[in-house]
């Protein structure tokens, strides 16, 4: 019983405290909703009070915009107003002035009317005087014709008679003068000397190269030459100044260098370190230097048996050292030495034929290209280097200057200028005794793309196909389209009247437009 007492309590008092729990609940929820209304009436109001704000603000924007468009619409007529008056000022400037260019140019062609008058009145006066001046001057033929007898006509002609005979004379003398002079110099003489000159000196045809082949036994002989990590062709090299080329070619070896001199020194100092066995860096300089003493003991023993067979005495030492040298040189292929032989021959019997000195001519012909085998560079041309070179070691006049003017560098004063250009010319010009080397032809290329540079816009040229066409790009800010072909004609005219060149050169003009952006 007293179990179901406490249960029944628990009931009653779960039951109770549910109640009260929903009796405050709908209290709260009753308050909440009395707020809610309250706040919401609050926001109500502050929304509408804002929004009566707002509005005066917005009023009052747009009238200070009315008034501010108003003023700058006021500002432009104004404006307007002040352009349309300076252009009526404009006009009117240029109605008076109009109106004073017309009132000058009446004036001037009043004044025009009247010259023309005037010199029309001129005219005719000395038209009436010109044919009183002919009335005049046929009376005074008659009168001249009544008192000599004779008639204008007749007069004429015996004036005519008496001219034809002076004049015959004249021309008589003149042909007879002008024969006897064509005797002295007549061009066939001429010819017929140059002719025998050339038909009494009989001469090798030899061409000069920029390579010597060296032939060895084995190929053996070449890993020996090489050495060790190539140290003996290094040294070769540096001692001779000459590139060794060692290649697949059976039993040779290629010296290449454009000086003969050196290429010679380099082959036979092979030779004696092929043929010794010996081949060391040592070693290699040793010979080199006894081989390039034994070279120019040879050049000094060339100049010397030149002087001998040419029949020339007195010659300086240095001089004579210089014409040895030759014998290692060439121009344009052919061998200066076998050259300035041939030349000094020539010389030597076009003045026995004039019947000038024969031994100077020879002296001036061996040594008038003296200047192409310098020991160092010179600005000068050889011409003019051989003339100074002639006059130091003390040679006469005549041949300085015919060394200085086979070029026509400086001016002929003597015979014998002249006959050393023609035999140098009769020398260099037998078919197989010159020919055109590397650096003629690189020189070309380099003027070819030189021709082009000097134009405005152009920038970059290149000289292509052996020298046949020259392509030029331009800048396409400098030159347009029209202006491309323009150049292309500019520079085809600037070469054919500055180079001499065989066969065509065709100049093609490129001009590039290039957009370019990066994009990031």
């Amino acid at each position: 019983m007293d179990i179901l007492t406490i249960i029944i309590g628990i009931v009653i008092g779960v039951a109770g405290g549910f109640g009260i729990a929903k009796f405050m609940e709908k209290s709260n929820v009753s308050n909440l909703i009395k707020n809610a209304k309250k706040e919401a009436a609050s926001i109500l109001k502050d929304a509408n009070l804002e929004a009566e704000n707002t509005k005066k603000d917005k009023i009052l924007q747009a009238k200070e915009k009315f008034i501010e468009l108003k003023s700058e619409h006021e500002q432009v007529i104004l404006s307007r107003d002040r352009k349309v008056a300076e252009v009526e000022k404009r006009v009117r400037d240029k109605e008076s002035q109009v109106s004073n260019e017309l009132a000058k140019a009446k004036k001037v062609n009043d004044d025009f009317e009247a010259k023309t008058n005037e010199y029309q009145t001129k005219i005719e006066s000395l038209e009436k005087k010109s044919s009183e001046i002919d009335k005049m001057h046929k009376s005074q033929v008659e009168q001249l014709e009544v008192i000599s007898g004779l008639s204008a006509e007749d007069a004429k002609n015996q004036l005519v008679e008496s001219l034809k005979a002076e004049a015959k004379t004249n021309a008589m003398g003149y042909i007879q003068e002008t024969l006897e002079e064509a005797k002295l110099t007549a061009q066939q003489e001429a010819k017929k000397i140059i002719i025998n000159t050339i038909q009494r000196v009989g001469t090798e045809e030899a061409v000069e190269n920029c390579v010597s082949v060296f032939n060895i036994e084995s190929d053996d002989v070449k890993g020996r030459i090489i050495g060790r990590e190539g140290r003996n062709i290094r040294a070769i090299e540096a001692a001779t100044g000459v590139e060794i080329i060692v290649d697949d070619t059976p039993e040779a070896i290629i010296l290449s260098c454009f000086d003969p001199v050196r290429r010679e020194i380099a082959r036979l100092a092979l030779h004696k370190l092929v043929t010794d066995g010996r081949i060391h860096p040592a070693r290699i300089e040793e010979v080199v230097a006894k081989t390039t003493k034994q070279i120019d003991d040879e050049i000094i023993e060339v100049g010397k048996r030149t002087v001998i067979d040419l029949g020339i005495h007195g010659l300086h030492p240095e001089l004579i050292k210089v014409v040895g040298r030759m014998k290692y040189r060439s121009s344009y292929g052919q061998n200066l030495l076998q050259h300035s032989r041939e030349v000094s021959k020539l010389c030597g019997i076009m003045a026995a034929e004039l019947g000038l000195n024969v031994k100077l001519a020879k002296r001036a012909g061996l040594l008038h290209d003296i200047g192409k085998v310098p020991d160092t560079e010179s600005d000068l041309p050889h011409a003019l280097l051989g003339m100074q070179w002639a006059e130091k070691y003390g040679e006469k006049e005549e041949v300085c200057n015919a060394i200085g003017a086979h070029h026509d560098e400086i001016e002929m004063k003597s015979l014998l200028s002249p006959i050393v250009q023609v035999c140098d010319a009769i020398s260099g010009a037998r078919p197989g005794a010159r020919r055109q080397v590397l650096d003629s032809y690189i020189q070309r290329l380099k003027d070819l793309e030189d021709i082009a540079y000097g134009f405005n816009g152009v920038k970059s040229a290149y000289a292509i196909q052996a020298g046949r066409e020259l392509r030029v790009i331009v800048e396409s800010e400098k030159v347009s389209d029209d202006n491309a072909s323009n150049l292309s004609f500019e520079i085809s005219q600037k070469i054919q009247t500055e180079m001499t060149y065989p066969g065509q050169v065709k100049i093609t003009v490129i001009r590039e437009t290039r957009a370019v952006n990066i994009a990031k």
